[in-house]
């Protein structure tokens, strides 16, 4: 059994597995988060299982092409993106027309839950909604073994000109998550670490889960509502540590590890126990993690002895009732004692803002732009309101007909850069990019941020910080020499 997983072409540098969906102004790439669990998955029964991420290698769709007939697979995995869909699609259907055997083609990713009839009105053969590790295992059962797909669970395909949609499959439990292989294995195994960057980590570095879900109501969050559901399930502590630890001995070269569950922090006790076992066990890592703006200084204490280094914190607005109209359920005077208690801590910070939600207008943006100088993070991003299918807040824009377009493959520019695509009386869709243009500049380019970035500096891993500022300085200007 032969089986390719491809993150397809699409826009240079355009972040297919991020929450947002673009191109990123300071050189930001992804791993193939999503397709690489699954490849993981799909190792433990199969040798022939290829990762392929044309997306950051630069390939065309020729290349792709051409790399599928030598491996010859019987089942390929293309991954989507709202923002790039039919293009995605397109690469499935080229796939398998230019395949000589009879290949079953899969799409996965978020649009997969919403559009999966839309994907399968096309060349398409299979649909794998919501979370596909082990949806894609037991597919590739089924087409090794002859069987009919019918009693596969989260999956829609054609039969006879028919769409069929089996019901929905059960998110992954903990013991499931403990079961698969180490994300960081398979980039060892599949990919170059060297080509994934995060612009607010050290660099090289890794992303992994510890959980998934995200119990949190706010409304513009497409994950989920559109990938892995609401319900937090983690892994063990000891698994999530042992996984550190591969790390460490086995890629070296690995200067961060970054967990990208939106709730890692939820539980503090299960990160203080994190915390204690990369004590106990002596692990020299750094690493950082997504945040929400009600930690406790205790926990964050703990985490910066145990190696943590920064917080990717979703402050959004500076505006308390845009924060209650998003439910985001954190107030300003919260994000403002947490900014203060991790500064305490040690711990640096990532803010990040959107421009363009429910509530929104020029004294608003204005006033969220004063809360980023005065929270003074060592690393912040203002990024436009896109409302993505299947989220609450699509669904507002759209019964409020403050949508422009209707199709997100229109909200990213020629470079794969966000565009505005809502536009409400108060502030237009030209006002909301103008804006998110000047928070970027007023914060990055005044002389108050040189003292912040000196002592990022000079703080634990200097050279690390210093060339990790620089790739980001590099791309900054490059999206500012272009008019932007």
């Amino acid at each position: 059994m032969m089986i390719y997983l491809l993150s397809p072409p699409s826009t240079p540098r355009f972040i297919r597995s991020a929450r947002w969906e673009a191109a990123d102004r300071g050189g930001t790439t992804y791993y193939p988060l999503w397709l690489s669990y699954t490849t993981g998955v799909l190792e433990e029964r199969y040798k022939e299982v290829r990762l392929v991420d044309a997306q950051v290698w630069g390939w065309s769709v020729d290349d792709v092409v051409n790399d599928v007939k030598k491996f010859n697979p019987d089942l390929v995995v293309v991954d989507c993106a709202f923002s790039s869909l039919m293009s995605d699609i397109k690469v499935a259907e080229t796939i398998k027309k230019n395949i000589k055997k009879d290949v079953k083609t899969v799409l996965v990713g978020p649009p997969t839950s919403q559009f999966s009839e839309k994907i399968l009105n096309n060349d398409v053969d299979i649909v794998a909604r919501f979370e596909y590790d082990f949806t894609i295992r037991d597919i590739a059962e089924a087409v090794e073994e002859g069987k009919s797909l019918e009693n596969i669970k989260g999956i829609s395909y054609k039969e006879d000109g028919k769409i069929i949609h089996n019901p929905d499959r059960g998110f992954t439990n903990s013991e499931e998550l403990d079961a698969i292989p180490f994300v960081s294995k398979v980039y060892k195994n599949h990919l170059n670490i060297k080509d994934y960057f995060l612009a607010h980590t050290l660099y090289p570095m890794v992303q992994i889960f510890t959980g998934r879900g995200c119990p949190n109501q706010c409304t513009f969050c497409s994950w989920p509502k559109t990938l892995m559901g609401r319900k937090y399930r983690v892994r063990s502590v000891e698994n999530v540590v042992d996984e550190f630890e591969y790390i460490a001995e086995e890629i070296p070269e690995v200067k961060e590890i970054f967990i990208e569950d939106d709730t890692f922090t939820i539980d503090r006790k299960r990160v203080k126990e994190i915390c204690e076992e990369i004590i106990k066990r002596k692990l020299d890592v750094t690493w950082s993690c997504n945040a929400r703006a009600d930690l406790d200084y205790e926990t964050m204490k703990a985490m910066k002895e145990a190696g943590c280094r920064l917080l990717d914190v979703g402050y959004e607005s500076g505006n308390d009732n845009i924060l209650k109209n998003i439910k985001k359920g954190i107030t300003l005077d919260q994000a403002r004692e947490f900014t203060k208690n991790a500064k305490k801590a040690g711990l640096m910070i990532l803010a990040d803002f959107v421009i363009g939600l429910p509530g929104e207008t020029k004294e608003t943006v204005e006033k969220t732009i004063k809360f980023v100088k005065e929270l003074k993070p060592e690393l912040m991003q203002f990024s436009v309101a896109t409302p993505i299918p299947g989220t609450e807040f699509y669904d507002w824009v759209k019964e409020n007909n403050f949508l422009i377009v209707d199709d997100l493959e229109e909200s990213l520019n020629d470079e794969g850069i966000q565009k505005a695509i809502i536009s409400y009386p108060e502030l237009t869709n030209e006002e909301i990019e103008k804006y998110m243009q000047k928070g970027v500049k007023d914060y990055y380019l005044s002389s108050s941020y040189i003292p912040i970035a000196l002592k990022s500096i000079l703080r634990k891993n200097g050279l690390s910080e210093l060339r990790r500022m620089m790739i980001s300085v590099k791309m900054f200007f490059n999206y500012l020499r272009k008019g932007r």
